[in-house]
């Protein structure tokens, strides 16, 4: 069983595809269930963010595996299937593992560095595992690249800027109009982006005013950003009346602004972070609206600081958890040869105790104790540098030993099934 990962991304697709594919949590959850249903997969986690859309998957077969997981997203997306295969990157196994670190470790992100991705991709392993969907491999390989992002974060100087799409916008908005300090931002929405185009505009010395169609919920993000206000939603015309800069990153399937809303207005920049669109396209003609196309472009041109640095950290991460795997894929087989050893070594004490069975216990005990002594010592080294080789080199060790030692696959697949077994972990679903 290998990983696939199959990715939709600002990289690959323009932003109407990659806002047809992004999901909301139930939608994730059924598209997980979808996946896990199909003949070729039995492991699947499904990440969805604002600039990309990536299932991995643990598949018994590449072109089968691949063919089900795009016809799945397909659907859930309501896109052309051959539009689809078209428009996505696809990465199998190793190249797998270096993607999902490099995202990460936001280093796939449309701001280079950004943090919010690691929650993310928490999420995408949390809903992975309520959908019971997540086993073995997928749950090593999140965990993994969580700690692999934390790590960025934290050692690096990608990770010390602190940046994100808000961030980026309000460089937009400061290199065109002037700093945010003493400008009046409106927020519209009260998601963790909205949340932190909030705090991040009255870091900067900016007059915050939050509105949401839920107001207990616009009144909930302000209530610890000194100096903000929450209006409700009926009041937002009143709202943009007063507003500078207006940030829209809501949940909604339609438009929240347009022309209209904004004719007479004081506004002089709009950032819309929303997928699908929160503002109607119209409105650049206006004033200048500030979009992901912006922040994508902006991106193509940006290198940060401790970019390699970063790249380098993940790199020596990957090399460590491939040749971890290499060392867990061999050890069940290293664990059903010492199994058929202790069976011969049964078989012949109970051949020995038909031939002589004038033994005492005492001498049988010391014979069998001698006998398996000299078993395991010769199995000791070769078994432990087996499992050193299958980690530093390409070869398979595993399927080597079977051949040379004619062990049954029936009794390999047994051990790697077996709870708390080398091939299984406690998260796997029963």
């Amino acid at each position: 069983m290998s990983i696939l990962l199959l990715s939709v991304s600002h990289h690959t697709a323009p932003m109407s595809t990659v806002s047809a594919l992004s999901l909301t949590a139930d939608e994730t959850m059924k598209l997980c269930h979808g996946i896990a249903a199909t003949d070729h997969v039995d492991e699947v986690a499904v990440l969805s963010t604002c600039n990309r859309t990536e299932v991995y998957a643990r598949v018994d077969r590449f072109h089968a595996g691949l063919d089900e997981v795009t016809a799945a997203l397909a659907a859930a997306g309501g896109v052309d299937l051959g539009s689809l295969q078209q428009q996505c990157a696809v990465y199998f196994d190793e190249g797998a593992v270096a993607h999902a670190f490099a995202v990460a470790a936001g280093l796939d992100s449309m701001v280079v560095g950004e943090s919010q991705i690691l929650g993310q991709f928490r999420t995408a392993l949390a809903i992975g595992q309520q959908a019971g969907t997540v086993g073995t491999s997928l749950n090593a390989l999140f965990q993994q690249g969580i700690r692999v992002g934390k790590r960025v974060q934290t050692e690096t100087e990608i990770g010390a800027a602190g940046r994100s799409l808000v961030t980026s916008a309000y460089e937009v908005v400061t290199e065109t109009g002037g700093g945010l300090e003493g400008r009046r931002v409106l927020v519209i929405g009260a998601g963790s982006m909205a949340s932190l185009a909030a705090r991040t505009a009255a870091a900067h010395g900016a007059r915050v005013v939050a509105v949401n169609r839920t107001h207990e919920r616009a009144r909930h993000l302000t209530a610890s950003i000194e100096g903000a206000t929450a209006v409700p939603w009926s009041h937002r015309r009143a709202a943009l009346a007063e507003a500078d800069v207006v940030v829209a990153c809501t949940g909604a399937k339609g438009l929240v602004l347009d022309a209209a809303d904004l004719a007479g207005t004081p506004v002089t920049h709009v950032v819309d972070l929303a997928l699908p669109r929160d503002v109607d396209p119209a409105v650049d003609s206006m004033l200048q609206l500030i979009t992901l196309e912006t922040l994508a472009a902006r991106a193509d041109h940006e290198d940060p600081a401790g970019v390699g640095a970063a790249r380098q950290l993940v790199a020596t991460e990957v090399a460590d958890f491939l040749a971890s795997r290499r060392a867990a894929q061999v050890a069940p087989t290293v664990v059903a040869l010492r199994s058929m050893a202790s069976d011969v070594v049964g078989a012949e004490l109970q051949r020995l105790d038909g031939r002589l069975p004038e033994l005492g216990e005492a001498e049988r005990a010391e014979i069998a104790r001698t006998v398996r002594r000299v078993v395991d010592k010769l199995l000791h080294h070769p078994t432990v540098r087996v499992q050193e080789f299958a980690a530093d080199q390409q070869v398979d060790y595993a399927a080597a030993l079977r051949d040379l030692f004619a062990l049954d696959p029936q009794s390999v697949a047994a051990v790697m099934s077996a709870p708390g077994s080398p091939g299984r972990s406690a998260e796997d679903p029963q």
